[in-house]
């Protein structure tokens, strides 16, 4: 496995596998890796000849009293689950690699990022939307893997990637659950044995909204009903429940089968968490 930290390093040996007819899958991360991410690295390994990881924190995506200084980094853990993986380059760019003196350039993508998470995180993805068009230039692999916890992120990169016409594939890979249904994600990690009691209430009240609207409740009412529920089950505070629609993340309430999506996003103690749910 190799390790670089400068894009020029990474495009000598993409360059070298390119020569040699090989094909590439990128896979970026923030580090902090668990289960979920070795499913995108599984994914990508499966479809490609080579795998790129890339770990780096963006700052950019963070806002005003997040937790960029504390987001979780475990770097030789990471990078010893990654060798076990069999991926061949791991990219860990610094911040002054991604973003030198004079760096004066956005990417954004309109629409998708004003509601949900860009309503609740003002300017996330525009951090995100920037990030990610570096890696994928940088990296230029056939394919990019990215999990479906973070739907709305999925759809605006596909919608930059089509917008910009980069010549990549942005695969989704289905969520990775604990063995009680909670979605894994590195801020799980700030969460206390009481607090992890309680996550575990987060799909299942999810689920429930779910099932009301397939009953033929209208969208509104079961994601009210989940919000009440998320509140009595010890949650700190619902950003949203909300019915929306799989592809252009519109308000529905009585949606097609296999055509929606229930998305949600609470906070408890240190921790916010995203997760969703097919309808």
């Amino acid at each position: 496995m190799i390790i670089v930290h400068a894009v020029a390093d990474e495009r000598a040996v993409v360059r070298g596998w390119r020569l040699a007819g090989e094909s590439v899958a990128l896979v970026p991360t923030m580090g902090a890796l668990h289960a979920g991410h070795m499913a995108l690295v599984a994914a990508a390994k499966a479809q490609a000849d080579r795998v790129i990881v890339t770990i780096f924190v963006n700052p950019t995506q963070f806002g005003a009293g997040e937790d960029l200084a504390s987001y979780p980094r475990k770097d030789l853990d990471d990078l010893a689950m990654l060798q076990v993986a069999g991926v061949d380059l791991v990219v860990m760019p610094t911040v002054a690699e991604m973003y030198p003196d004079g760096f004066a350039t956005k990417v954004r993508v309109e629409g998708l990022t004003s509601v949900m998470d860009g309503a609740a995180r003002p300017g996330h993805f525009d951090g995100v939307t920037q990030v990610v068009a570096k890696l994928l230039n940088q990296a230029q692999a056939d394919w990019a893997y990215f999990g479906e916890k973070d739907w709305q992120q999925l759809a605006v990169v596909r919608r930059m990637v089509a917008d910009l016409d980069l010549p990549v594939e942005i695969v989704g890979v289905p969520i990775v659950r604990a063995e009680d249904g909670l979605a894994l994600s590195s801020r799980n990690a700030y969460l206390s044995a009481a607090q992890r009691v309680v996550a575990a209430r987060f799909n299942v009240i999810l689920a429930s909204a779910t099932a009301q609207v397939l009953a033929g409740m209208g969208g509104s009412q079961a994601c009210g009903l989940a919000v009440e529920a998320l509140g009595e089950a010890g949650f700190d505070k619902v950003d949203y429940v909300e019915c929306r629609d799989a592809a252009s993340l519109r308000t529905v309430e009585l949606p097609l089968a296999g055509q929606a999506r229930i998305f949600g996003a609470v906070h408890l103690g240190r921790a916010r968490l995203i997760d969703n749910i097919a309808v």
